[in-house]
């Protein structure tokens, strides 16, 4: 698949969006992520800020973009760290104020040092401010102090803005439906990632480390420009039952299964994808029948994950599916009493299967891997629509309890994939990954 990309023209598309529900008396202030130390003077890999990036493309830490709808000399300006020819022979080369005009679409552009003299001036007869409270208190100080720096001089006839709104308002909800270009970058993250998981099928044996398949993907990822989108969770045996399990220090058992949740970040773009299968190439009995369950729950999930319906639907019917294969397993006690259909809504009514399933089935994907956007809209369950991007992941994790057979203790099953909601339904993105038994098993004998 050649390497997609995301127009200039887009970007500029999404900055006159939000540019037009601000409305021309109000700014925005959207800031850039800051490089972070890792120890002493060493810094951990830059990640850009999301929200900044969906907005700019300009991936170099201390930078702000300012909205001014209507500003006559430009709407789109950016701080930015000016060139410096010593500081770039060290840490690389900086876009500088021309540049991020030149090349990133910026209407106008000011040194980042310099900003404390230009944007109280830019805020001034603004009445609204829009930025997202809460996420950086040094520079939400900041921002209250240029609101300072303008009242004090209202008795000279200065308007200083009378309310601030976040911004979340608006760009999550731009963000949360993706455009043809997204998917396209989101599909690309996924079959890297698809390909780590085959080759971790492939090449896992007992006895390997935990960090060892680790290492694949970490291989596959860097090999393709890409890089992890969250720390990864492999987990072997009674490890794949801690749901976020990082450490990936043990060694891996003959006759374990081994879970593994990772992906593939391109350009901002996450995937997130779990497969669980036997570190020794074959299913025991016991661990065939709840990895079907949970295979069967999210094939249900899946389902109902299309248009017009509700963000909790998938996860109603994935909760169905897992109820009753643990009632039908002699794992959740029926009451002999009560009809099957009688006992899964009794089960569920008193969350009986929570101890083995205990988080929903799913969340938002996109730049974030747990994507921004609302879940629920007035107090109610949003509806799907096209153009979203959500996970399906139901799982069963079962540690030692005097409640439940031994036979069952520490299997922790999960399996995720990645769905895009379409017109007609939905299309999954991640869906050339082997998850049937039997698939699973060839693969990883041949």
């Amino acid at each position: 698949m050649r390497k997609p990309t995301i127009t200039a023209r887009e970007f500029a598309k999404r900055r006159n969006k939000l540019m037009g529900m601000l409305g021309s008396d109000a700014i925005a202030i959207v800031p850039s992520s800051s490089e972070k130390i890792r120890n002493r003077d060493v810094e951990y890999p830059f990640r850009q800020n999301s929200d900044f990036l969906y907005l700019t493309n300009f991936n170099e830490p201390d930078a702000i973009a300012v909205f001014v709808p209507e500003r006559e000399q430009g709407e789109y300006i950016l701080f930015c760290r000016d060139k410096d020819p010593t500081a770039e022979q060290w840490t690389g080369i900086r876009a500088g104020i021309d540049g991020v005009v030149e090349h990133f679409g910026a209407d106008d552009s000011f040194p980042i040092d310099d900003i404390d003299d230009i944007l109280p001036g830019l805020m001034e007869g603004r009445k609204s401010v829009y930025y997202s409270m809460g996420n950086d208190h040094h520079f939400d100080q900041q921002v209250m102090d240029w609101v300072g720096t303008i009242k004090k001089k209202i008795r000279n006839g200065a308007h200083s803005p009378h309310e601030f709104i976040s911004l979340d308002l608006f760009l999550h909800e731009m963000r949360l439906f993706k455009s043809n270009a997204e998917i396209r970058m989101m599909k690309y993250a996924a079959l890297t990632s698809i390909d780590a998981h085959h080759a971790a099928m492939k090449n896992c044996k007992p006895k390997m480390w935990e960090y060892e398949i680790d290492a694949l993907y970490s291989y596959e990822f860097c090999r393709r420009g890409m890089s992890h989108a969250y720390t990864s969770i492999v987990g072997g045996g009674k490890n794949a039952c801690i749901l976020h399990y990082i450490e990936n220090n043990q060694k891996l058992n003959k006759g374990d299964l081994l879970l593994i949740d990772a992906g593939a970040e391109y350009q901002g773009y996450a995937s997130d994808i779990t497969r669980t299968f036997p570190i020794s190439g074959k299913f025991s009995d016991a661990q065939k029948q709840l990895y079907q369950v949970v295979l069967d729950a999210q094939k249900a999930a899946i389902k109902e994950a299309k248009s017009g319906n509700t963000w909790n639907q998938p996860h109603i019917a994935a909760l169905n599916t897992i109820t009753h294969g643990l009632l039908e397993l002699g794992i959740l006690k029926r009451d002999n009493d009560k009809s099957t259909n009688e006992n899964i809504k009794q089960l569920i009514k008193d969350e009986a299967y929570k101890p083995y399933f205990m988080h929903k089935t799913g969340h938002w994907l996109g730049l974030d891997v747990h994507d921004v956007g609302d879940y629920k809209v007035d107090e109610e369950w949003r509806l799907l629509e096209t153009g979203m991007v959500l996970t399906v992941e139901p799982g069963i994790y079962i540690s030692p309890s005097d409640d439940v057979d031994k036979k069952w203790w520490n299997i922790g099953i999960r399996i995720e994939d990645d769905v895009v909601i379409t017109k007609e339904g939905n299309e999954v993105i991640s869906d050339s990954l082997i998850k049937e038994i039997d698939e699973i098993e060839a693969w990883m004998q041949s």
